[in-house]
């Protein structure tokens, strides 16, 4: 076993063990639970721990429909537990803060009854979110409307209109219905061109090839187009894009198309993820060759998983950047820590000349939960500024 693997195992298992340790010790410790009771409490916060582990590892070696099972389970008690462990850390800070303040009843019972009451909020609070947060990640995401105002943009490509999906993860708790929905609300918009950023699968060809397949149905005047994105590198990239190409989208690999539209050009490019050649060398991103030899009078329009390509890609003369992989947060807390990776987190943004929208996502990765970040399939409208 890799000594990078190692670390890796352990520091996660020491995360594991300390945060359920705290929330044993917050909520078990003074909830008055004795003997057999408060064994099985503990045992619950042991369970739950395990459950986390299932969820990740048990499509690896467990066969459909256990796998899938494991995965349901194991990734909702993952949401549960972050809304848990985030709640009642902002409880115990504002609890820290009221015995600072001294504002917390004297005496001990009274101390402990509110304790077991906020406990009991926390857990309540939290339950809520998870079910809500299912219901947001389970349906088919809306569709969102960006006009993008672009000077100089030729006549010709006045109202031209993008549909963009990304981050859809087909995986363990995300099939073929899922899709299909998908590609109905995607081709319902009459796009002019259908982009795809990123992050489609979770898994290999031979797992998910039956359940992507509804991407063969996705429809764009000038055609459907797609960028490799991070999760593609952990599935299989060489497969995913023979296999996407066999389906009839047009895999852009640090190149570009031009397409024509009422007599002005689009230079539609792709470059491969941010981080593709930590995994395959070949593949490294490089939008300034993706958008080599590209007609001046074209508008350049890339597709770039990561925002964080906004740099390159704007050395390169992109006028608009279609990305990704941030999920705007997903559900917090997680929001607060994309924007220590990334640039943008959701939305249109203007980096230097160029504009770059970052779609929320249209699936979901992990946790089967939205809170806050709602998935979407966008329509652009290019418009002349």
């Amino acid at each position: 076993m890799p000594p990078r693997f190692i670390i890796m195992f352990s520091v996660v298992l020491s995360l594991l063990v300390a945060t359920h340790g705290y929330l044993g010790w917050r909520h078990i410790s003074p909830s008055g639970l004795t003997g057999a009771s408060r064994v099985a409490a503990w045992a619950l916060v042991v369970v739950t721990g395990c459950l986390l582990v299932l969820g990740f590892t048990g499509r690896f070696w467990l066969k459909p429909p256990l796998s899938d099972i494991a995965a349901w389970v194991g990734f909702i008690v993952l949401g549960l537990f972050s809304f848990v462990f985030v709640t009642t850390v902002l409880r115990d800070v504002i609890w820290l803060a009221a015995k600072v303040g001294r504002v917390l009843p004297e005496d001990l019972d009274r101390r402990t009854m509110l304790l077991r009451m906020t406990n009991l909020a926390v857990l309540g609070t939290s339950g809520v979110l998870t079910a809500v947060g299912v219901a947001g990640a389970r349906r088919r995401a809306a569709i969102v409307d960006v006009v993008v105002p672009v000077v100089g943009l030729p006549a010709g490509l006045d109202g031209f209109t993008i549909a963009q999906i990304t981050d859809v993860h087909v995986g363990p708790t995300i099939k073929k219905h899922y899709i299909e929905a998908i590609v109905k609300g995607v081709n319902s918009i009459g796009a002019d061109l259908v982009a795809i950023t990123g992050d489609v699968v979770d898994g290999s060809v031979a797992d998910l090839a039956e359940h992507i397949a509804p991407f063969a149905n996705l429809k764009g005047k000038h055609g459907v187009f797609f960028c490799t994105g991070n999760h593609e590198y952990y599935s299989g990239a060489d497969e995913w894009v023979a296999e996407l190409t066999r389906l009839g989208v047009r895999c852009l690999m640090n190149e570009h198309v031009v397409v024509e539209h009422n007599g002005a050009s689009v230079a539609v490019a792709g470059v491969t993820d941010f981080n593709a050649e930590h995994v395959l060398p070949a593949h490294a991103s490089n939008p300034q060759r993706a958008m080599a030899n590209a007609p001046v009078d074209a508008f350049k329009l890339l597709l770039a998983h990561q925002p964080r390509s906004c740099t390159a890609a704007a050395a390169a003369g992109v006028q608009l950047q279609l990305s990704g992989h941030t999920h705007g947060g997903q559900f917090v807390p997680w929001n607060f820590f994309v924007k220590l990776q990334q640039p943008f987190v959701a939305g249109l943004d203007r980096f230097k000349d160029m504009w770059v929208y970052t779609s929320r996502g249209t699936g979901y990765w992990g946790p089967p939960v939205r809170v806050g970040a709602p998935s979407e399939i966008t329509r652009l409208r290019l418009v002349r500024a």
